[in-house]
């Protein structure tokens, strides 16, 4: 690479990395302006104080300056009357054609810088220093300066000025001249002499150094009074904003404490000014509010174990009714029609009872927080399996296929074996029962730090809105369908909670008259956020895995029809849901 190149290359990488920073920095101050309430009072009191404090500075050294020219200006004019008069009588008698008309300018100029004569006139010396300038503008040209004969710095003289002088009349004017020492201001006036019939000019040119110096220690001065007084501006608005916002952020403290469960938590009051009052406001809406929340809480408390206690006193009975179910389904062949379909009646919706209080218990330890999990190492296949053949028969007798779309190799992750199936379970008797007759499409994907399961229907669909809904207990889209598993309408909300226990989330998706997906996604290993899942959620018209998972094989293969021919039982939905309820009840 050439030099010029790479070299070219450092500063475009250099120029990048400097705009990255300045727009890191600018995020950075933009979310402590935005935050920060004090900030933007003090920055606001300082960018007005400073429009403030340099609008008077302005107008102070404007007004210091112009009175210190004016001043000069009138000094400058009383001495100009009076050196004009003394020209005037130096050379009275001079001869303007004469050859020594040099040196008797010269002469009358001497009289003018003698102390004598400085001293002699009232106010003469009111003007500060001078240096004359005498000129003739009629006589012939110096050969040694090409310029009419004169005494004193005539270079200096603007040309402007000299028109208006030799025109008869009196001018000033401030300019700038270069001397030894560097750039000097200067103020020259001018005015016309009288001298045996013939006219001069002389100009009196006043170096401005001692004003420019009062000048510069005013705008010094104005300056860092000026500062010191915005620091001072900015010292007070800080203290001052301090005493108004630090009781608002004790208050927004004690909120966030509040908000997290310290119900405890309260504002100290002190005085009776505004922030005290607004103290005593907000304890008293938290006294109110920890009122509320204790009694809700005890509400609950007593809603669960009203629960727990019924569920628990009913298992007898409910035994009792089920031993004399059993021996009167056993004999039904000996009953008329009528009374044997009510025995099979019966011991259905025993069986559901069953499954009732199995799920009554769990949602109350659920609610109670003493849930827990036993989470070994599960290939999530396996489970998925499992979860298959349990509603195999209800999905034979109701017609529905299952198709299955899974890795060849292990998905091993470190869950709650029981749980998770208990999950896949609801969501595929839950997919039965709304896919209208069509394919249940289950899919299985991992990452390196999750795995997913997906179960989708092609039945009714959910409308907008119903996708949280799903998981609310005993909620039902439709109240008039005709259920295929009997279910309690806990399933859902138990399967979300088990989700959670694991870290993990449980998803719906739907459309009316697409079909409804549900995605479960669980961490690998416990411990781990999840940021992602290997499945797509929404899964309309994109079944395909992300572009870093190979493709899978293509659904419904022969091999993979869920579910196979069961075999002949006598009742195929009591005998599901018989089963279900007796696993259920063994793993409580």
């Amino acid at each position: 690479m050439r030099p010029g190149a790479q070299h070219a290359r450092s500063l475009v990488h250099r120029g990048r990395s400097l705009g990255a920073d300045v727009r890191r920095r600018w995020a950075a101050f933009g979310a402590l302006w935005r935050r920060s309430l004090q900030l933007r009072v003090v920055v606001s009191t300082l960018a007005l104080s400073s429009s403030v404090v340099f609008v008077l500075g302005m107008v102070l050294q404007t007004q210091i300056t112009t009175r210190l020219l004016a001043e000069k200006e009138n000094a400058a004019l009383v001495q100009t009357e009076i050196s004009v008069k003394i020209i005037e009588r130096e050379l009275l008698g001079v001869d303007p054609v004469s050859d020594t008309l040099k040196s008797k300018l010269a002469s009358a100029l001497t009289k003018l810088t003698t102390p004598g004569f400085r001293e002699a006139p009232q106010d003469y010396a009111e003007a500060g220093a001078f240096t004359p300038v005498l000129a003739d503008s009629r006589s012939l040209l110096d050969p040694t300066s090409n310029q009419p004969t004169s005494v004193g710095p005539y270079y200096e003289v603007p040309l402007e000025l000299r028109k208006e002088v030799e025109g008869g009349g009196w001018a000033s004017q401030n300019t700038t001249v270069t001397r030894e020492n560097g750039r000097t201001p200067i103020y020259v006036i001018g005015a016309p002499v009288r001298s045996a019939g013939r006219a001069l000019q002389l100009y009196l040119v006043f170096p401005l150094t001692a004003e420019q110096r009062t000048i510069d220690v005013v705008q010094s001065t104005l300056f860092v009074g000026g500062l010191v007084l915005l620091l001072l501006l900015a010292g007070i608005a800080n203290l001052v904003t301090r005493q108004v916002v630090r009781p608002v952020r004790q208050a927004a403290e004690v909120a966030e404490r509040f908000a997290d469960g310290k119900l405890e938590e309260r504002m100290s009051a002190v005085g009776e000014d505004d922030v005290a009052r607004l103290a005593d406001a907000f304890n008293e809406m938290a006294g109110s509010i920890q009122n509320q929340i204790q009694q809700l809480e005890e509400f609950g408390t007593l809603q669960r174990r009203f629960t727990s206690d019924v569920s628990h006193e009913l298992r007898t009975p409910l035994t009792t009714v089920r031993m004399a179910a059993d021996v009167l389904h056993a004999s039904r062949e000996q009953f008329p029609a009528g009374l044997a379909r009510s025995t099979e009646l019966l011991v259905n919706e025993l069986d559901r009872f069953e499954v009732l209080l199995a799920d009554l218990l769990e949602i109350s330890r659920l609610d109670a927080g003493v849930a827990d999990l036993s989470v070994e190492s599960v290939d999530v296949r396996s489970l998925v399996d499992r979860s298959m053949a349990a509603v195999r028969v209800i999905a034979h007798k109701a017609g529905v296929p299952i198709q299955v779309d899974m890795p060849e190799t292990e998905v091993v992750a470190d869950i709650d074996f029981r749980r998770v199936e208990r999950i896949l379970r609801n969501l595929l008797a839950n997919a039965v029962d709304h896919s209208e007759g069509r394919p249940v499409e289950v899919r299985v994907a991992e990452d390196a730090e999750s795995v997913a399961v997906t179960v989708r229907d092609h039945g009714v669909g959910l409308r907008p809105g119903q996708e949280e809904l799903v998981f609310t207990r005993f909620w039902r889209a439709d109240p008039s369908r005709n259920r295929q598993t009997g279910g309690t309408g806990l399933g859902l909300a138990i399967s979300l909670e088990d989700a959670r226990l694991h870290g993990g989330w449980l998803e719906a998706w739907g459309e009316t008259g697409v079909g409804a997906c549900f995605r479960l996604t669980l961490p690998r290993r416990p411990g781990i956020e999840l940021t992602g899942s290997p499945l797509p959620l929404d899964p309309t018209g994109r079944w395909q895995l992300p572009a870093t998972t190979p493709a899978p094989p293509a659904l419904a293969e022969p091999d993979q029809q869920y579910p196979p021919e069961p075999p002949e039982i006598a009742d195929p939905q009591r005998a599901t849901v018989a089963a279900g309820a007796k696993r259920q009840e063994e793993e409580m």
